[in-house]
């Protein structure tokens, strides 16, 4: 469903992204773990298409993203970590607003505006403008705003950051039932304990390298720590002393 093959992103001297290669199949919530600047927005960035690669292929449910832009956009949802939002429209005309630029036929998307403030418990605010939204409501509406079209993947950049915990724990258990449904969830995350509590497979990524992918029984193997949680794993595998370890299948 996602594969990335070879790809790279480079800034002059900067190796941001450095060959890299991954595939998530359908279902699957796939963590995306790094330490900041490790090169995580980056890769999100070019696998939605608004950055291009130095090298290297994207593709989303079978389309090349370089190629073939708008078919893989049409089947993506995105969350990104700094939404950008149309505050002067009221939250209901910025989710009617979205769902039009996906075509989503009037129908279907008067349903999914209604399922999705009603999950997010956002029906309340539906006509307020987004700008008297607090910083979590705003966060809760970008997310509808990412699913509106029912997407086969869905894209997300930290999503906690800013939402209390009824809203995280929301997101949470929305993860579970797109991917319980066959929807595949790619989440770049800062919170170990996320990625431990949601991921089917985690990917470690250090100086734009994955230096370990698998499961949580695959990331001990490849681990020295004795310690049996991602935390103690993920410490030691960032270690400098081992940021050139193989990549790992």
């Amino acid at each position: 469903m996602i594969k990335l093959v070879n790809l790279a992103k480079h800034y002059d001297r900067l190796v941001a992204v450095d060959s890299l290669n991954l595939e998530v199949p359908a279902g699957e919530i796939f963590g995306f773990l790094g330490p900041n600047g490790a090169g995580k927005t980056t890769t999100i960035r070019v696998m939605m298409g608004i950055m291009k690669p130095t090298s290297g292929q994207v593709s989303l449910g079978g389309y090349d993203v370089g190629r073939q832009p708008e078919q893989a956009k049409a089947i993506c949802g995105f969350i990104p970590d700094r939404p950008f939002i149309y505050e002067k429209l009221s939250g209901l005309e910025f989710l009617e607003f979205i769902g039009k630029l996906h075509r989503v036929d009037s129908v279907r998307l008067d349903r999914r505006i209604l399922e999705l403030l009603e999950h997010f418990e956002l029906t309340r605010w539906r006509d307020e403008l987004v700008e008297s939204y607090s910083h979590g409501m705003k966060q809760r509406l970008v997310v509808c705003a990412s699913l509106i079209h029912e997407p086969r993947i869905l894209i997300v950049d930290e999503p906690m950051v800013g939402m209390d915990p009824k809203g995280a724990r929301k997101l949470k258990d929305l993860f579970r039932s797109l991917s319980e449904r066959g929807t595949t969830v790619f989440l770049s995350t800062h919170s170990i304990s996320v990625a431990e509590e949601l991921c089917h497979r985690i990917g470690i990524i250090q100086r734009g390298r994955l230096i370990a992918c698998g499961s949580m029984a695959d990331l001990l193997a490849q681990a020295q720590t004795k310690q049996k949680n991602l935390e103690s794993i993920f410490l030691e595998l960032t270690q400098d002393n081992v940021a050139d370890k193989p990549l790992s299948d």
